[in-house]
């Protein structure tokens, strides 16, 4: 993870969109006040931060340091989160939790495993919620989701990245996350979506694509100038304006065991 985002952290931290108030606050009402959560796979705290101050404890674990900085960076002065490295093979390792969030990070992982390894470390009642795109609409490996994603997905082919490699892992199974939880012991789903408009300008496209793991600074290396030199021009060819605009709908999905 640290050479798939190498450089994405502070891109990731301002232009990867939050998951808002209304879906962070239903997460927490699900959770309860006095939980401690494991946020796995935590990023620069995009979940952590805004629950910490709805839940009791927040773990907050990842595999990349420069992640972890970051986050530490922004969540200064909340007291109630702890950043560790780690991933879905150091479970075992951390302090006790009561439930886990992922965002977008369990399709990174062996996710039967992870679930299999979190019914044995979950207290009874823990449970297991993965928050992202309803259908993942806007996705990199949704061809032309998006209004700028054409624009995108031509100039990233210029510059020999490929946009689909990071949904390889996602599909390597061929089966969406519900299929693998319906299948876990966490089988009792329960999902709600909250839908925003987005707005966003050519500064903002640039430094979402920046935060992708197949375009990172890492993956660009000493060609990230004339890459973003490209995709702005590109940009503002497809639109003088600069100005798209994108329907964001996002899922909180809680599985939770079937009672025994």
């Amino acid at each position: 993870m640290e050479d798939l985002f190498g450089g994405a952290a502070p891109y990731y931290a301002r232009y990867r969109p939050a998951y808002g108030d209304a879906a962070i606050d239903h997460l927490a009402e699900a959770f309860g006040a006095d939980s401690r959560v494991l946020d796995l796979g935590c990023g620069p705290g995009t979940i952590a931060i805004p629950l910490a101050n709805r839940v009791r404890a927040v773990l907050a674990v990842d595999p990349a340091e420069e992640m972890l900085a970051e986050g530490r960076r922004l969540a200064e002065g909340v007291p109630a989160i702890t950043w560790l490295r780690g991933d879905s093979a150091t479970l075992r390792a951390l302090p006790p939790f009561d439930h886990v969030v992922m965002g977008r990070s369990f399709h990174w992982m062996d996710r039967g495993a992870v679930l299999a390894e979190l019914d044995e470390l979950l207290p009874p009642g823990g449970a297991v919620a993965l928050l992202g795109p309803a259908a993942q609409p806007g996705e990199p490996w949704q061809p032309d989701a998006q209004p700028w994603q054409a624009v995108e997905r031509r100039v990233c082919a210029d510059f020999g990245l490929d946009m689909d490699a990071a949904a390889t892992c996602f599909h390597a199974t061929g089966q969406p996350h519900r299929a693998v939880l319906a299948a876990s012991p966490f089988r009792r789903l329960e999902s709600r979506t909250f839908r925003r408009r987005l707005v966003w300008d050519v500064d903002g496209l640039v430094g979402l694509q920046l935060s992708y793991s197949y375009s990172s600074p890492a993956a660009l290396g000493d060609r990230l100038g004339a890459f973003v030199a490209a995709f702005r021009a590109a940009l503002l060819a497809a639109d003088p304006a600069g100005r798209w605009e994108q329907d964001l709908v996002t899922e909180v999905l809680i599985a939770r065991r079937t009672e025994r």
